[in-house]
């Protein structure tokens, strides 16, 4: 019998789909699905919409919950990780209010910037708990993590833990693949590509249309034209947000990127500026979208937490998530490729030892083989190491105990530095380290800092 933990079930929509996937499988329909999670509430909410989705599809799942992480990774074969530290209140507000007093506007926050430094700093010590615990109690494990800032927790981890078999795992290929599929207007499964590069800054080095012949058609040449003559985007991840950036980005570099243009505008010191408002519109950045998708969510969970609890059954829709495909080949030796975040040890020759990097990744009975990237043009190289420097010293932060890091790393961000001058940098990286208080480690927590 297989043995998932997830860490952070109270995260019950994602965890409804990735549960779903693995019952799914025939070969995971007896699995032990353990449910871990400080929210009682929410807890009890992901048992029961797992337990129902498990009878729905007739295996013999057994389904445990748990409040205490320990116990719940005894013994477990795979660790799925779904947590957010701090919640949308109060620390999700936080990352968003406080900058915007300094004139900092920002879209996700979830990732890079003064908000993905500050949610590094929140979620890195509750991954490492999890990977002590893990040492102790499931050594051989495969931790599947999904928690953002994806890139720097992944570092993180490899860096204190690399003995953990790790992988970070995100659905921005696989999503803007099907993305780019719609614009074009080929089915998706028609499509062959490759990507390779760091977590939400990855590109398609290749793009490709599987022809009759069995031959494959260069599809960047249609991409390019497309939005040169007006007739993309006309699909996007996010209504409010209609994928222009992307698009320019390409249009400028040559190469698509894989994660979304709400995300890519603030990765970048081009297009979220004060004193060009023509931007914000002539792009379609959605500012502050991360918080209004956060209520819209809860909103559409309270309603449909309810039609849960009534029903007898849930029926089971796939998700695009990577999870099940990788326990799946694990469990059964059955072969998949699938796009990870793994500690770089040579897979992109490119870019530093160490740090994280998203490559195509075989995996089978033997676990995670990640493959080696080594063409990636040099203006991607450069523009990912301008993200990289955030994410490197966030975790030199952690690593040292340093303090002094976290405002290098917020110095170094694209988006800020467009921003701000270095007194406005300092200034809103204190205020956010005040305000977040104890939800911080300790070494970073100003009044600490004040005391000494």
């Amino acid at each position: 019998m297989t043995t998932i933990t997830f860490i952070g079930a109270g995260s019950t929509v994602f965890t409804k789909n990735i549960a779903g996937d693995i019952l799914s499988r025939e070969a995971l329909k007896d699995a032990e699905i353990r449910l871990m999670d400080i929210n009682p509430k929410r807890l009890e909410e992901s048992e029961v919409v797992v337990g129902k989705m498990a009878q729905t599809l007739g295996g013999t799942a057994t389904v445990r919950t748990f409040d205490n992480q320990r116990a719940a990774l005894d013994g477990a074969d795979f660790v799925v990780v779904c947590f957010q530290i701090g919640g949308y209140e109060p620390c999700t507000v936080t990352d968003f209010e406080i900058p915007k007093g300094f004139g900092l506007r920002q879209t996700i926050a979830d990732t890079l910037g003064v908000g993905g430094i500050m949610r590094g700093l929140r979620t890195v010590p509750h991954l490492w708990s999890i990977c002590e615990d893990m040492l102790e109690v499931c050594p051989q494990a495969i931790m599947l993590q999904y928690v953002n800032p994806m890139a720097i927790n992944t570092w993180a981890i490899g860096a204190k833990y690399p003995q953990i078999r790790q992988v970070g795992l995100c659905h921005s290929v696989q999503g803007t693949a099907k993305e780019l599929a719609k614009d074009l207007g080929i089915p998706v499964d028609e499509i062959r590509y490759r990507s390779a590069g760091i977590n939400h800054m990855a590109y398609f080095l290749n793009f490709e249309h599987r022809q009759p012949d069995g031959s494959f058609r260069d599809l960047y040449p249609a991409l390019k034209q497309g939005y040169a003559e007006g007739r993309f985007p006309r699909f996007s991840h996010s209504p409010r947000c209609p994928n222009k950036v992307r698009y320019e980005m390409m249009s400028r570099l040559g190469y698509f990127v894989t994660e979304s243009s709400e995300h890519h505008a603030e990765y970048l010191p081009y297009f979220i500026k004060r004193d060009r408002p023509d931007l914000i519109e002539k792009f379609g950045i959605p500012l502050d979208e991360y918080p209004k998708r956060c209520v819209e969510q809860v909103e559409a969970w309270e309603r449909q937490a309810a039609k849960y609890r009534e029903a007898e059954s849930i029926t089971v829709k796939p998700s695009h998530e990577y999870a099940s495909e990788i326990i799946n080949s694990v469990v059964t030796g059955q072969p998949s490729v699938i796009y990870g975040n793994i500690r770089n040890q040579g897979f992109i020759p490119q870019l530093p030892e160490g740090c994280a990097v998203e490559v195509p990744v075989l995996v089978d009975a033997n676990g995670l083989q990640p493959t080696v990237v080594t063409d990636i043009p040099p203006q991607l190289v450069a523009l990912m190491r301008t993200n990289i420097n955030v994410q490197e010293l966030t975790v030199a932060a952690l690593m040292e105990q340093n303090p002094e890091h976290i405002y290098h790393a917020a110095m170094l961000d694209p988006h800020t530095a467009a921003e701000l001058d270095l007194d406005q940098i300092w200034a809103v990286t204190d205020a956010l380290l005040e305000a977040h208080g104890d939800w911080l480690p300790e070494f970073a927590r100003v009044e600490r800092r004040k005391a000494s």
